[in-house]
């Protein structure tokens, strides 16, 4: 490579980041053939890489690379080497239909290297250490709920199996639990079972304590305080909730319209139509899937009879008034939502999905603040009208 060459524009560099390994891609100024090469996924590679490209390339350069399990160490250390380094969201890196069949680490490199030139890519923002901390926090109590499911699943069709069925009311209540205690089954190898899921849940319930606490704890701290409050007012968000959805948005503004933020979400639907044929099918999930998840966990609230509990009164003590009416306006909108979708013998997923959608709407509006704060200034007046003013006055002259 020849170091005296001079470069006019804005170098393109795409990187392929593995566990082990980054592929580099380097596309250079008024070049669709790029410079390649390998090198070994750690701090001291990273740093050589760094300084490689800005003796060999100096001006201006632009790395990229796709959003993944490695994280943004690599985005952060280079950022801090000087180097201008965005990271692509997945779901939204256009298809090449006539690479598909051939991927290699270097074509993957190269192909974020000519979308970053042609601007074709959508990029995520990357959090601080300190808020990917609290937001790793938030997924680990999500992931524990999960887990709590699938063990109550479990017990459910091991129960069901057997032909053992509890009748006197709902199931995982302190009665129920006690119930479940209590039962003897005729198999001793399915007691086994049956204790080893009870002993499974008693843990997670414990787990679950813990987090929720720490969260708590995090909900707290100014940065958070006064959101993680206002998101509280909403039936079915209590504070892992709000939490969770604030660590997952990081920063409202990102999102300038209430349809970006659904859109970000995964809830808006596909559709696949040409011509005059018109084709929709269900969400896409292309966006934030911890978002999604607790968006839609929250809309399964919003199918009861419109009611304000002890629990929801006691979140909503010393919050703004027009917080809690825009929470109860969600409220109706969303049973308002149910019933209809029930009345015309819709699936409830599908209805949940609807208000999760809408809810998202309504989280928006309220994350961004009291209208008072955010009150546009008065639009110019329109050409005709300025021109009616004007006549108007020669007309009085």
């Amino acid at each position: 490579m020849n170091k005296n060459i001079t470069h006019h524009g804005t170098t393109h560099v795409g990187l392929d980041v593995h566990q082990k390994t980054i592929a580099v891609a380097v596309l250079l100024p008024g070049r669709d053939n790029p410079v390649q090469w390998q090198i070994d996924n750690t701090p001291k590679a990273r740093r050589t890489l760094a300084r490689k490209l800005k003796l060999l390339w100096p001006g201006e350069m632009v790395c990229v690379y796709e959003a993944g399990p490695t994280g943004f160490s690599t985005q952060r250390q280079l950022a801090k080497l000087g180097l201008a380094c965005r990271v692509a969201a997945p779901s939204r890196i256009p298809i090449i239909p006539g690479l598909q069949r051939k991927k290699s680490d270097k074509r993957d490199a190269f192909k974020l290297a000519r979308l970053l030139r042609g601007e074709q890519l959508d990029f995520v923002v990357p959090p601080t250490p300190e808020e990917e901390a609290v937001r790793d926090l938030c997924r680990a109590y999500r992931l524990a709920v999960k887990d709590q499911t699938r063990h109550r699943n479990r017990v459910g069709k091991l129960l069901l199996k057997l032909g053992v069925v509890y009748v006197d009311g709902k199931n995982w209540t302190q009665r129920h639990l006690h119930w479940l205690r209590g039962l003897k089954l005729e198999d001793a190898l399915h007691q086994t079972v049956l204790g080893d899921q009870l002993l499974a849940l008693e843990q997670l319930a414990g787990r679950i304590a813990a987090l929720v606490e720490s969260i708590a704890g995090q909900a707290r701290e100014d940065r958070y305080r006064e959101k993680a409050g206002w998101l509280r007012c909403y039936a079915g968000i209590d504070t892992a909730t709000a939490m969770l959805i604030l660590t997952e948005l990081h920063g409202i503004e990102r999102f300038g319209t209430a349809t970006q933020l659904m859109s970000y979400c995964g809830l808006t639907p596909s559709e696949h139509s040409s011509g005059q044929k018109e084709r929709r099918f269900g969400i896409d999930k292309a966006g934030n899937a911890h978002l999604r998840w607790a968006l839609i966990e929250t809309a399964w609230h919003y199918r009861h009879p419109v009611r304000v509990s002890r629990s929801l009164r006691l979140r909503r003590q010393g919050q703004p008034a027009w917080v809690i009416a825009r929470a109860d306006k969600a409220r109706q909108r969303g049973r308002l939502r149910f019933t209809k979708f029930m009345a015309k013998d819709k699936p409830s997923a599908k209805a949940v999905v609807a208000v999760a959608r809408e809810l998202a709407g309504f989280l928006w509006d309220t994350l961004q603040g009291p209208a008072a704060q955010r009150a546009s200034p008065a639009a110019p007046p329109k050409p005709q009208a300025q021109h009616r003013q004007k006549t108007a006055k020669q007309h009085a002259a």
